[in-house]
């Protein structure tokens, strides 16, 4: 399934070097068997590199990488959640000369044995970033209520992004340095969403793949608990339309309180053109704080927008910022 905008520019490029990186917060237990099947050479790709976020972790998850030849490690100076670890591993993959990232889970989730198919649409230059489809109906890890949630994001998401994944929580995902580049996580729970929506903001093509998932070897981390998911999972949905989609976001609220507000208004001119309003003088300051605050939040919507449109401005400068210091890191590799 592929979402492409003729808008980007298709790069047919030469890929060299491809980095597997995974964000890991104690993962000593799981950890090896996950890199035991990861590939070190792909059809494509010249040299294949491995990279190891370690967020903060207590036991012995860096030990583990360095047995297994791990290429690079990057520490964090304490756990900072599995967005910060994502967004560190993507500048340092970039900063290391990747072509093409692949981000995949230190719990052996996902099969490292579709990491060729993952990379393909990038390969034949028909998109820039390619989410793993998993499916998700079928794995018997998932509860119902979690599979249901699963859905409802995959679905703001394609609203919000104009995009057709169908499965937009999925974290096994591949990136060309030139889509890594634009990529800017806000979201402090998870880099999954915010990052499709900004590629499709950003004109990025997408594409999806079918995979298999492996057995669960550990409970998530995400999910401590189903109330704590789903009310998790419902804030990233609402901030991510308020972040993305101010205007509309503002506009929707202050419309569901300006139409009653207008409704009881009439009711109120109604009842006192007919001699009967000194008896609903509740109606007229019921309507008239609803359509005040109205006003007030369609203000709001305006400024939110205005806000939006200055955050492109600073990801844009983010961007070329970060651009100039990874070829400046590739023109002198000893500094």
């Amino acid at each position: 399934m592929l979402h492409y905008n003729s808008n980007f520019p298709r790069l047919v490029l030469t890929m060299k070097k491809l980095i597997i990186q995974i964000p890991c917060f104690n993962e000593g237990e799981t950890l090896g068997e996950t890199l035991s099947h990861l590939p070190r050479a792909v059809p494509g790709i010249e040299c294949v590199e491995w990279l190891i976020i370690n967020d903060g972790s207590a036991d012995n998850t860096i030990d583990v990488a360095r047995e297994n030849g791990v290429d690079h490690i990057v520490s964090l100076p304490h756990h900072q959640g599995l967005s910060a670890a994502f967004s560190a591993g993507i500048e340092a993959c970039l900063k290391a000369g990747a072509d093409i990232i692949v981000n995949t889970d230190g719990d052996n989730q996902y099969d490292a044995s579709a990491i060729p198919d993952l990379i393909q649409p990038i390969l034949d230059g028909d998109a820039q970033i390619v989410i793993g489809e998993r499916p998700i109906m079928r794995i018997n890890e998932f509860s119902f209520i979690k599979k249901l949630l699963q859905r409802l994001g995959s679905y703001v998401v394609r609203m919000a992004s104009d995009t057709s994944v169908p499965d937009a929580t999925s974290g096994f995902r591949a990136m060309h340095r030139e889509a890594a580049l634009r990529m800017c996580v806000f979201n402090p729970y998870t880099y999954t969403l915010e990052t499709i929506i900004q590629a499709g903001r950003k004109n990025v093509p997408i594409a999806s793949v079918k995979i298999q998932s492996n057995a669960a070897t550990r409970p998530s981390r995400l999910i401590t608990s189903t109330s704590s998911y789903i009310r998790r999972s419902l804030g990233t949905i609402f901030r991510i339309f308020v972040l993305y989609k101010p205007l509309r976001s503002f506009f929707i609220v202050g419309t569901i309180l300006l139409v009653p507000g207008i409704l009881i208004g009439i009711r109120f001119l109604t009842k006192f053109l007919a001699g009967d309003g000194s008896g609903n003088v509740q109606s007229l300051i019921l309507a008239s704080i609803l359509i005040v605050t109205s006003v007030i939040v369609f203000v709001a919507g305006m400024l939110a927008d205005l806000v939006a449109a200055n955050r492109q401005l600073l990801e844009e400068v983010r961007m070329r910022l970060l651009r100039s210091e990874v070829s400046n890191r590739e023109s002198n590799p000893k500094d």
